[in-house]
């Protein structure tokens, strides 16, 4: 399990977010067969997700962050429910590259340039959406603009993953502080001082350091209380009745091709890569379930 910390300074000029997603990471590890660097993109994905999800107010409510660069990484997506929990993927698992001159790796080589959207689903008719840059690729900094530029809040992202020899994540985590419309400048500048000590947020994960001993070094000289922490997980909410809900959108005539080419259709879950079959008897219960009545009545009008 990771663990999400949420904080407020106690002038409520600032909002600290703090997650230890070793474990979301390493799952995600686990599903997707990663190289190293693209554990480190996917990892860093899924964090920010969780960082921004938690924000959320309502049961129910999700949040996407998706990266759609022109890198070899083919696309990173993460979505997150309001309490943290987070699921995603990669387009290129397998996508890796030399490490940079400094040894760190090339997270923003994979990714490359593009776009960053942010989809929230609060319920409403319409999905929220925001769209901005990709300006390094590297996530955090990302996100960062995002925030700048998308919803006007002044933000600081750390994240970061630490990939073990063995291809294993030793450690994941993120650091993320929103300012208030009325915070003060004693505490802004405090906040900027305090960045370089956990810029490296992954190493400080890795050297065991716990979601509260971090939040004593992002808020130094700021008081401050904790709100809550809790347990969050890698969760994917896929099922075969929602699996047959989307391939029935593909309509009967082209399901029926597929079996008659297949004689199975074999869909699988981005997310987890669990596989769920179906065969032309689901095909027939669709159909007598009427779930092709619409396609069928636009048939007969034409």
């Amino acid at each position: 399990m990771g663990k999400l910390l949420r904080c407020m300074s106690k002038d409520g000029s600032a909002r600290l977010l703090i997650a230890n997603t070793t474990d979301v990471v390493n799952e995600a590890y686990k599903l997707h067969h990663t190289a190293p660097t693209a554990t480190a993109a996917l990892g860093r994905v899924l964090t920010g997700a969780s960082l921004m999800g938690c924000m959320l107010k309502d049961k129910g409510n999700t949040l996407t962050l998706n990266f759609k660069g022109e890198g070899i990484a083919g696309g990173v997506m993460a979505v997150s429910d309001y309490m943290g929990n987070v699921k995603g993927f990669i387009g290129n698992p397998s996508a890796d590259l030399p490490n940079k001159p400094n040894g760190k790796l090339d997270v923003s080589g994979i990714v490359g340039p593009g776009r960053l959207s942010v989809m929230k689903d609060l319920g409403l008719k319409e999905p929220y959406v925001g769209i901005t840059p990709i300006v390094s690729g590297e996530i955090a900094e990302d996100i960062t603009q995002y925030f700048a530029e998308s919803e006007q809040v002044p933000t600081v992202c750390a994240l970061g993953v630490l990939v073990d020899t063995d291809y294993s994540v030793k450690a994941a985590g993120g650091v993320m502080i929103q300012l208030m419309p009325f915070a003060e400048e004693a505490i802004i500048d405090q906040i900027e001082k305090n960045i370089p000590a956990y810029a490296e947020v992954s190493r400080l994960f890795g050297a065991g350091l716990s979601n509260k001993e971090i939040a004593n070094i992002a808020f130094s000289n700021i008081p401050f209380d904790i709100f809550d922490q809790y347990d969050i997980s890698y969760q994917c909410d896929c099922s075969k009745e929602r699996m047959e809900k989307n391939l029935i959108t593909l309509g009967k005539k082209t399901l029926m091709g597929i079996i008659r080419e297949q004689h199975k259709i074999e869909a699988c879950c981005h997310f987890c890569n669990r596989k769920y079959r179906f065969d032309v008897d689901d095909l027939v219960r669709w159909a007598k379930a009427g779930a092709f009545a619409k396609e069928e009545a636009q048939k007969n009008e034409s």
